[in-house]
């Protein structure tokens, strides 16, 4: 199995990159953007890449190598991640991989710095990587992630080797959660197309029936908006679930990582932490930390609900533009009322509240309440 196996509905790329990891060393762009839309895989192309790079066989043979697994499990030293839970990347971060990008590779050829979510990156902090970017250290090689490469400032575009990913296919996607999760065909085609090529979404939708539950009550509940109360209630719901499923991700990422604390320092499920490491490990579970979390989940859960009620007029637009044999419908299950929506609705009211939707995002971006932000769109939204 190589590194690239677990990457979907990429094979143009994967083949470019596989290529290029197995080629003459000096002939390697040092700097790169790897762009995709969410949910299609850039930070795992990123860690692929670098693994193919460290490994003795550029991560194509059957078994997987130490250094591979190392760099796919983030335990590698010469192979940093950058990773954010917060709204924007911190200069002193940025700061931080910079001089570690001057220290000379310990066992591998090449020290490598992956960062995921380089648009968060306000300008100042943008223009103290721009320099390492534009000359690195000749052992060093930079792997920036970002939806696309307009998200990101045209100084830092210039300086980089673009990569492009493409949204996978429904196909490729329901295949890869038969095999990856198990997920039973019928069950893994559902989640395919209603997660629209996102791959982590796909997967939560397969494994979570409480989030696809969530999702069919929500598609049911914006389909039947006709009163401000409905849109109020709904509004309700949907933070209060957004909020709970929230909370439940950031206790499990925190269970994992203590996890992960414990057997990177020996220690077994039920052995007391040392007192030199327990204030690191009490940092992990601190209720400050929860609670960001929590938020930075629920901002997520939202965002992904977004997409959802987008889904909805997407699909009217479909209907109404005789369209539905050839690119077919997200919302199949609620065929019935997203036909006779589109046979009520005018066609520019349809954009219209895809443009609504747009707004909401814009405003959660903002820090708007997100209650206020819903009740504002879902009474928007009533035809």
């Amino acid at each position: 199995m190589s590194v690239w196996d677990s990457l979907v509905g990429q094979q143009q790329v994967v083949e470019q990159l596989k290529a290029i990891a197995a080629g003459d060393p000096k002939q390697i762009a040092q700097s790169w953007l790897i762009c995709g839309p969410p949910g299609s895989g850039r930070s795992n192309m990123a860690r692929a890449f670098a693994a193919a790079l460290e490994s003795p066989d550029h991560g194509l043979g059957d078994e997987p190598t130490k250094v591979t697994q190392q760099v796919l499990a983030g335990t590698h030293p010469d192979v940093s991640v950058l990773a954010t839970d917060k709204v924007t990347i911190g200069i002193d971060e940025v700061r931080d991989l910079i001089g570690m990008s001057e220290q000379m590779p310990s066992t591998a050829p090449w020290r490598i710095i992956i960062i995921e979510d380089v648009d968060r990156m306000l300008e100042r902090t943008t223009n103290v990587l721009l320099k390492e970017i534009e000359e690195p250290a000749e052992h060093c090689i930079w792997l920036l992630c970002a939806p696309s490469a307009q998200d990101v400032l045209p100084t830092i575009r210039s300086r980089t080797r673009i990569v492009n990913l493409a949204v996978p296919g429904a196909a490729a996607v329901a295949k890869y959660l038969e095999e990856s999760v198990g997920a039973e065909p019928k069950i893994a085609r559902r989640a395919a197309r209603l997660s629209e090529g996102h791959i982590g979404i796909a997967k939560l939708y397969a494994t979570d029936e409480r989030v696809m539950t969530d999702r069919d009550e929500l598609i049911v509940g914006v389909l039947g908006l006709r009163r401000a109360s409905q849109a109020v209630l709904l509004a309700g719901s949907l933070n209060a679930n957004a909020k709970a499923q929230a909370e439940v991700d950031a206790a499990r990422q925190a269970a994992r990582e203590e996890a992960d604390f414990r057997r990177i320092n020996g220690l077994g499920p039920d052995d007391r932490i040392p007192p030199k490491l327990r204030g690191a490990y009490n940092a992990i579970s601190k209720k400050d930390e929860l609670k960001r979390r929590a938020t930075r989940r629920s901002r997520d859960v939202l965002d992904r609900a977004l997409n959802s009620i987008a889904s909805i007029y997407r699909d009217v637009a479909v209907i109404q533009n005789g369209a539905e044999d050839s690119v077919g419908l997200i919302n199949l299950e609620n065929r019935t009322a997203i036909t006779e929506l589109a046979s009520r609705m005018p066609r520019a009211a349809a954009v219209e509240r895809l443009d609504e939707v747009a707004v909401a995002r814009r405003r959660l971006m903002g820090n708007g309440n997100p209650v206020l932000v819903f009740e504002a769109l879902f009474c928007a939204l009533m035809y």
